[in-house]
């Protein structure tokens, strides 16, 4: 099946099996290893991307789903030279230990703050619950979220 999507602005058109994960596409594929796949069964929002721009777990999103659809990877929201403030304030703040949940926090992160660009910490808490971080705790990410927001 052929599909076309726009990811991070570009457009791209890839031939894909009815059975073949988002995730898959995105890494394997073209290569943007930022999305991570932490659990593959929707547990842990480390693949987290914007689709269309709500935070969607792409290991949980079949790759035709992304027929028409307008993809934002954690690549997409900033550069090494112009850095989302998500990206931003989770490096001044320390949010990032391991970093393997990060990409998915931060995602997840912009569609929140896209919605509610003032959240209260409870409206944090709330917008990044279906993302885990075994290593950092939550303060240091609730912190970030938060100055992002401001």
């Amino acid at each position: 099946m052929i599909i076309h999507f726009s990811l991070n602005g570009r457009d791209v058109e890839r031939d894909v099996r009815g059975d073949e994960r988002a995730v898959d596409i995105i890494r394997e594929d073209l290569g943007l290893t930022g999305t991570k796949e932490g659990c593959g069964t929707g547990e842990c929002g480390a693949c987290a991307v914007l689709m269309n721009g709500r935070a969607r777990l792409s290991c949980l999103t079949l790759a035709a789903q992304l027929d028409g659809a307008a993809l934002t990877t954690i690549e997409g929201l900033g550069t090494p030279d112009r850095p989302h403030p998500l990206q931003r304030a989770f490096a001044e703040h320390g949010a990032v230990q391991c970093g393997f949940c990060t990409p998915g926090m931060v995602v997840a992160a912009a569609d929140l703050l896209a919605r509610n660009p003032d959240p209260s910490r409870d409206d944090i808490r709330e917008g990044l619950s279906g993302n885990l971080c075994r290593c950092t705790g939550y303060s240091r990410i609730l912190d970030a979220v938060e100055k992002a927001g401001r």
